[in-house]
């Protein structure tokens, strides 16, 4: 087996130990989840970059898939902010050189500490450096830390950097903090996190009347498993195939018309007609939280009031514009 062609990512991406060439190394490694890959990722993964260049040697990042929380408890596991092909191509966007993608299974989660720094990180990368946060736990039941790691370094040759938090406007950034800002519906403070602006990838709703173009301003998105942004209404952009529009988006259960039925569903502001089928990606990018969405007395109600939210949107892209 290869590593994934470079015209699907612009760096390699191994999919298992077996594919790393055996004249990969020397290199230096950062290990993590990389969930969203927010500025505190992006510090550790450029600084890993810059060393390996500075050195004349690799740069790899080690990632896992799935999520390890979502194969050891997986009723309890958070709901991802990036799903694994984003994950790719936002590492990829740091300057790294190459991705290992770990597959997180029952042996991978029995292998300890040193196994893993033995014949992972010495034995197939020639690990001479690694880069890591202060929280960074690995092995078996996470039973080893930075401390550990910093003992194995000095065991078998390589150097260890632990880098502080970052923090942004007074927060600590982390996956967690992003999650529950992102839940509480609070993507302004999630994008100083992220150091983006926060989006899902999805297609379009099933059954909705989806042919080959689109000629109403409305898009449904289909069921999407990771993480939304709480119940409410968005300054959004969607970009639909190659197409950005402006968009109000709707995340909820729509409870003035009838029974409650929940649907992330976009209002497109600038529409033109474009071609749309079932399988067509779309971005959907949250800017803004404009209102929490309410039950109306009518639909008349329901209606000026999201004439309200487009004139709010129209003026939030005319100060963008």
């Amino acid at each position: 087996m290869t590593a994934d062609r470079i015209g699907d990512y612009p760096i390699p991406v191994f999919r298992s130990v077996e594919e790393i060439p055996a004249s990969f190394g020397p290199s230096v490694i950062t290990v993590g989840n990389f969930d969203g890959v927010h500025r505190g990722h992006q510090g550790l993964l450029k600084a890993s970059a810059a060393e390996a260049r500075s050195l004349g040697i690799r740069s790899i990042a080690i990632t896992f898939n799935p999520h390890p929380a979502q194969f050891l408890y997986p009723a309890d596991a958070p709901k991802l902010l990036t799903f694994l092909p984003e994950r790719l191509r936002l590492l990829a966007a740091t300057g790294i050189g190459a991705v290992l993608v770990l597959p997180f299974d029952e042996e991978l989660s029995r292998v300890t500490a040193r196994d893993f720094v033995r014949d992972v990180l010495v034995g197939r990368l020639g690990v001479r450096s690694m880069h890591e946060g202060g929280s960074f736990r690995f092995g078996h039941g996470a039973r080893a830390g930075v401390n550990e790691l910093a003992a194995f370094g000095a065991e078998f040759g390589f150097t260890v950097e632990v880098h502080s938090a970052v923090r942004v406007h007074g927060m600590e950034v982390s996956s967690s903090a992003v999650r529950a800002l992102i839940a509480a519906g609070d993507v302004r403070r999630a994008r100083w996190m992220l150091g983006r602006v926060f989006w899902i990838h999805s297609t379009p709703a099933r059954g909705r009347g989806i042919g080959t173009r689109l000629l109403v301003p409305t898009v449904n998105l289909a069921h999407y498993a990771g993480l939304l942004p709480a119940i409410g209404v968005y300054v959004t952009r969607l970009t639909v195939g190659e197409r950005c529009f402006q968009a109000v988006t709707n995340v909820g259960n729509r409870p003035t018309f009838g029974e409650a039925s929940f649907a992330v569903e976009s209002h497109i502001l600038d529409f033109e007609p474009v071609d749309l089928d079932e399988q067509t990606p779309l971005k959907l990018e949250f800017l803004l939280r404009l209102r929490p969405e309410r039950e109306w007395p009518s639909s008349e109600d329901l209606k000026a009031q999201i004439f309200k939210d487009v004139a709010k949107a129209k003026r939030f892209f005319g100060l963008l514009g």
